[in-house]
């Protein structure tokens, strides 16, 4: 089964997310891929959608962030992308205020987690912004901080209004922040589409070095039903780097699934009327998910 590619944009107010989507859906066309985009906006009006040509498929969440207070109607407008259109590659555009940890944990949901290829997150950074970022306050700072840590492609904007100090120095800071991510100095967010390609996570390891220290999701299908008591002893030995677990999980006591939430340490169970696909998805980073998916297999061979 082909899944469709997802690329999540991050990034302040401003950075030129917008634009950059309007380069890579033009670049996307040319390669005669089958596109569609997502994309939300904090207001009740939508502002940016021009951006997207009408034989772009598109749904727009408003009036909220999908971080938070509109994240199930995520779920709902994205499986409407899949079933509707079948494209290969969607594109969800996050507010300027959104955290990358918690779009990615509306995005990645468990009922179509199995379709869906999540190659990671382009974050963009406006140049001017960044550099005069102390005068910001500090939750501010500390967003732009944490948008920079999250991306597997690093876009850094506006690069023409700088000297090469400016540059180098730009440069530098967020190496220090992010040493994993590739990163761009562009003006009007070009990007070729070979280095968004580029990104995103193989299963086939190169070398001997099992951990992934990029920010990803991993996707676990379980066959039957575990050992309640087992599913717990497996929980306390989550490290921190494991920021959520959500999904559908079985235990050998019951008839029907438990929807399963995990955040911050603290699990959450639900009990569901009616059989759901038993997947489990994680998000976190330096992990060996090899490691992760042997011990959720041999709780299955219980």
């Amino acid at each position: 089964m082909n899944k469709t590619e997802i690329y999540l944009l991050s990034g302040f107010l401003g950075s030129g997310k917008t634009t950059l989507l309007k380069n890579l859906l033009q670049q996307e066309k040319q390669a005669g891929r089958k596109v569609a985009v997502l994309m939300n906006e904090l207001g009740s009006v939508s502002i940016d959608s021009d951006a997207v040509q009408d034989d772009v498929p598109l749904k727009e969440l408003l009036d909220g962030c999908i971080c938070c207070t509109i994240s199930d109607k995520l779920e709902a407008q994205l499986q409407g992308l899949l079933v509707e259109s079948n494209p290969e590659v969607i594109y969800i555009e996050a507010t300027g205020a959104a955290h990358p940890v918690e779009v990615l944990d509306a995005v990645v949901s468990p009922i179509f987690a199995e379709k869906i290829d999540f190659k990671g997150i382009i974050t963009t950074v406006d140049s001017k912004r960044w550099l005069d970022r102390k005068k910001l306050s500090p939750q501010i700072q500390q967003l732009l901080t944490e948008q920079v840590k999250h991306a597997n492609l690093l876009v850094v904007n506006k690069t023409d209004m700088l000297s090469e100090e400016e540059q180098a120095k730009i440069s530098m800071d967020i190496s220090m922040i992010n040493h994993h991510a590739f990163t761009i100095l562009t003006t009007y967010s070009k990007v070729p589409i070979q280095e968004v390609r580029k990104i995103g996570f193989s299963n086939e390891k190169k070398n001997h070095v099992h951990i992934d220290l990029h920010l990803r999701t991993f996707v676990y299908h379980f066959k039957r039903h575990i050992i309640l008591d087992d599913f717990e002893n497996f929980l306390k030995s989550m490290p921190d780097t494991i920021y959520r677990i959500k999904g559908y999980v079985k235990f050998a006591e019951n008839s029907y699934p438990y929807l399963f939430q995990y955040s911050y340490g603290m699990p959450l169970y639900m009990k569901e009327y009616m059989n759901m696909p038993l997947n489990l998805v994680f998000i976190g980073e330096e992990m060996d998910w090899n490691v992760l998916a042997a011990q959720l297999t041999a709780m299955e061979e219980k």
